[in-house]
């Protein structure tokens, strides 16, 4: 298993500092430079789009809505990325960890805003509304289906089993602390596979309910599991506001190698935020399109617009949080202990029963994680496959990396994830690079409509020369408004 372990490592070495790192920087640059920082001008936009409302299913029932999508993928988004992902990042790269995963998380911003918009425009339609993603986009948009067949094969791998992994390794360490604390000894051995099992229960029970199970449970629980960790990070750091500047100053300093912390110089403190940071708000990795494509909106940029958003309110305001509750308790560097340095800096300022508290709402991120992870992988497997057998195969083999990723170690589960996420970003980064002007036409179209004091609608035939849109048919009424060529003004 160590050998297994090394070998990963070096891989992921590899893997992120030659491949993965470069194309990020220069994808979130270029759409940022290119969009006039869409992801920054446009945060009102954001919050406009959100309520919009969505049209019926073909099976009579309402298609999910711009939230309920926004939903599904804040439920994959805020997860143990939030709270052991970051913990992680600052115990090997110290505080300057923060600063890379903010200034990766506004940079990428650009393309989530790219790769939703672009899911929304090659979406197609199933039973419940819609369906679409990375896949679909490379298959209808760049006429690559091989492409496509390997990014929904590296998604399934990523989230319905990696990521999943670490999600229920994740919820059994935090509940064997709190074991432990609440004991006064070892957690005993027996608790992982415990935990493993419930989990595994758990997750069969919602995903073998279908999409609109999914939607219903990430919607009531995200916004409940948010705000509570919210105001306990709120709370710490009002008790300890004096240390906030000394807090920031050793994130400046500690990201540009002005002052080091345990072993971590510039490099870990880079590769670790980015890395961790991507984990958390998957933005440019290719997933959250998925949840994207499912909206009923008038228009892709409004979808494009609401996960940006999503990519803000995980890395800015989450991870933040948890980054301060570490950072104002004096935290032990050069270790890799996940939630637990979470929860112990939480007990040092509020006390024991706030340890407990931790790993409840640590159960709630990461199992709405799971769910959302899930579903990445259906959506995938329906595009490789619509054999009536190969979705039961699926749940079950999900079903089964929850109990293995709950019994498994801690630094393999997230290693392979590691290698299975950077894989998994450099095909969708690939794609998106070309694709995204087409992204940018949309946008330059929602915006001449909204100067106009429109809500803003999109119809194919404003973009007659792009091939592969199956969906957005203009009614009669659309059809005698139309305006062509206003979406292919590019400004």
């Amino acid at each position: 298993m160590d050998a297994l372990n090394s070998a990963i490592v070096g891989m992921n070495d590899v893997l992120w500092a030659y491949l993965v790192i470069p194309l990020l920087a220069v994808v979130g640059v270029y759409f940022t430079v290119r969009s006039g920082a869409v992801q920054i001008r446009m945060v009102p936009e954001m919050l406009r789009s959100m309520r919009s409302h969505p049209e019926s299913a073909p099976d009579g029932k309402k298609a999910i809505s711009a939230f309920q999508a926004f939903s599904i993928s804040a439920a994959s988004r805020i997860g143990t990325g939030n709270i052991v992902g970051v913990a992680v990042a600052i115990a090997l790269g110290g505080p300057g960890a923060v600063l890379w995963m903010w200034l990766m998380g506004i940079v990428m911003g650009s393309a989530a805003f790219v790769e939703s918009t672009l899911a929304q425009l090659f979406k197609v339609r199933d039973r419940t509304g819609f369906r679409g993603g990375p896949a679909y986009y490379m298959t209808l948009g760049l006429k690559a289906r091989w492409m496509g067949v390997l990014f929904a094969i590296a998604i399934i791998f990523t989230f319905g089993f990696a990521f999943n992994m670490v999600q229920a390794n994740s919820i059994a360490s935090a509940v064997g602390g709190s074991v432990s604390t609440a004991t006064g000894a070892q957690t005993p051995e027996w608790i992982a596979p415990a935990v493993g099992t419930v989990l595994a229960v758990l997750a069969a029970l919602v995903i073998f309910g279908g999409v609109r199970r999914i939607a219903h449970v990430a919607q009531a629980l995200v916004p409940f599991m948010a705000l509570t960790y919210l105001v306990i990070g709120v709370i710490v750091v009002g008790m300890n506001i004096d240390q906030v500047p000394a807090v920031l100053t050793n994130i400046v300093n500690s990201a540009f190698g002005l002052r080091e912390f345990g072993a971590a110089g510039v490099g870990t403190a880079i590769m670790m935020g980015i890395r961790r940071g991507l984990f958390s708000n998957e933005a440019g990795m290719g997933s959250a399109p998925n949840a994207g494509a499912t909206a009923s909106v008038s228009h892709p940029v409004k979808q494009g617009l609401v996960q940006t958003l999503g990519v803000y309110f995980d890395t800015l305001v989450i991870c933040s949080v948890t980054a301060f509750i570490i950072l104002v308790s004096n935290p032990v560097y050069g270790e890799e202990v996940g939630a637990e340095l979470t929860q112990r800096a939480l007990e040092a300022n509020l006390g024991s029963w706030s340890l407990h508290l931790l790993t409840v709402i640590i159960f709630l991120l990461a199992f709405t994680s799971l769910v959302g992870n899930y579903y990445y992988g259906e959506s995938n497997l329906r595009f490789l496959t619509g054999h009536p057998g190969a979705l039961p195969v699926y749940r079950t083999a999900v079903v089964a990396m929850v109990f293995l990723g709950a019994i498994a170690s801690l630094d393999l589960v997230w290693n392979f994830a590691d290698v299975t996420m950077g894989v998994m970003a450099v095909i969708n980064l690939v794609a998106i690079a070309p694709l995204g002007a087409l992204a940018l036409r949309l946008l330059a179209d929602y915006r001449e409509q909204r100067k106009q004091g429109l809500d803003p609608v999109f119809t194919r035939d404003r973009m007659p020369d792009v091939t592969g849109i199956e969906c957005w048919e203009p009614s009669p009424a659309d059809e005698r408004d139309a305006r062509p060529g206003s979406a292919s003004e590019v400004h």
